[in-house]
């Protein structure tokens, strides 16, 4: 867009909110964004080139795409497909459904043998190793009984174990956590969170908690809820940041900082603020530089290449497809979990989708496909990528897309 027809386009924004009787705060509200970013919009400061943004705008504005966009491609009857629902996760939810070891409130016995937590640590390593490779239903059949287990094992241990279940319940709900959230399942991840940081606390690991932070952001970043998403991440970063100001910190302390600047990146790309984001983006690498290796310190992964890999995803979020596709393809991330490394090949998809580079960004998908295809098969921006490659391509779209946007069920 030219200067002019940024400024024809927020006008027109403007006009079409002030119609519905909106205000912006209400109209940024309704597409996840915040009042500053559509304020901008309107002013013809802010450009919006991106597709699946303008698509936002549109439907919170109760408009067809092509009002905003008269070019943009015309939504067309998908060929008959079954639609299904992802339900891995359904026995994991009933796990977070009431009280988790409601049976052993009225009774004072102490059951917990010592000698079963050698495999309680196994399982729950087992766990993040299922969460990392978005094996969701296995994870499910296994925290069906573990989390229970663990439960009344914290509740019901002589005290001298009592730390440590309590830290090994509160990973395990950090994984459940990060599963829900991929799965778009927020308001359980949640819960899931909420109880993470509550177990972490009583283990006495105070990293923990800012792990189970790190894990509530998300949450809230996948319902929207940027203003809350915000205000747990910067609280914590603050905390933390004084910290490592007067001492010295180890790594799993940068860690977590370094992940929680990450993640103060995402929220403020998603609110469409550009030079915030970037912000937080150099500052964890920063971070990654003093700690100077990749680590999995809290499953997070931090370290300079999960940094750039973030750094892809925020210049996507941002529209900067050539920036995203310039670090993305220059980066090794073998080193890093299938999770990682299928996240990276999406996101690079999703910039050659922008870019109009239809060929490179099936074969971005493709890729992650083979690498985890649960990830591509249910998250929301694979999905969304999937499905515009298909609108824009129309009856020309190849058997590899439709067989993918099948699996994906991106057609309806």
């Amino acid at each position: 867009m030219t200067p002019e027809e940024q400024r024809m386009f927020g006008a027109q924004v403007a006009d079409l909110r002030k119609q519905r009787g909106m205000t912006q705060s209400e109209l940024a509200a309704a597409i996840g964004r915040t009042a500053s970013w559509l304020s901008q919009v309107e002013r013809g400061i802010q450009p919006v080139n991106r597709l699946d943004v303008l698509r936002l705008l549109a439907d919170g504005l109760g408009v067809p795409l092509q009002v905003l966009q008269p070019d943009a491609p015309q939504a067309t009857e998908p060929e008959a497909t079954v639609p299904t629902e992802t339900n891995d996760l359904d026995q994991a939810r009933l796990v977070l459904s009431g009280h988790p070891a409601v049976d052993v409130l009225l009774t004072t016995r102490e059951d917990f043998r010592p000698s079963t937590l050698p495999e309680l640590r196994a399982a729950v390593e087992r766990i993040w190793s299922l969460t990392h490779t978005d094996q969701f239903a296995e994870l499910s059949a296994a925290l069906g009984p573990l989390v229970p287990r663990l439960e009344r094992a914290a509740r019901t241990a002589p005290q001298e174990y009592r730390a440590e279940l309590h830290g090994l319940t509160a990973r395990t709900y950090q994984a459940l956590a990060a599963a829900f959230v991929r799965q778009n399942e927020a308001d359980a991840a949640w819960v899931a969170a909420d109880r993470a940081i509550r177990e972490a606390e009583l283990s006495g690991e105070p990293l923990e908690v800012f792990a189970g932070i790190y894990r509530l952001s998300h949450a809230f970043v996948r319902l929207k809820h940027l203003d809350q998403a915000e205000h747990a991440t910067v609280t914590a970063v603050n905390a933390l940041q004084r910290f490592v100001e007067e001492n010295k910190p180890t790594p799993p302390h940068l860690s977590i900082l370094g992940s929680l600047h990450l993640m103060l990146a995402l929220i403020h790309a998603r609110a469409g603020e550009r030079s915030t984001a970037r912000d937080h983006i150099a500052k964890a690498r920063t971070v990654a530089r003093q700690l100077g290796e990749d680590r999995n310190d809290f499953n997070l992964e931090f370290g300079p290449t999960n940094v750039e890999i973030q750094a892809v995803s925020t210049a996507v979020d941002l529209g900067d497809a050539g920036e995203a596709i310039d670090i993305g393809e220059a980066l090794d991330a073998s080193g890093l979990s299938v999770e990682r490394q299928a996240r990276l090949l999406m996101d690079l998809g999703r910039a050659h989708a922008q870019r109009r580079h239809f060929g490179d960004a099936l074969s971005c998908l493709l890729k992650a496909e083979d690498l985890a295809p649960e990830m591509i098969r249910t998250h929301i921006a694979a999905r969304a990528v999937i499905r515009e490659l298909v609108l824009v391509a129309g009856r020309a779209a190849t058997d590899d897309l439709r067989a993918l946007a099948e699996r994906a069920d991106a057609l309806g």
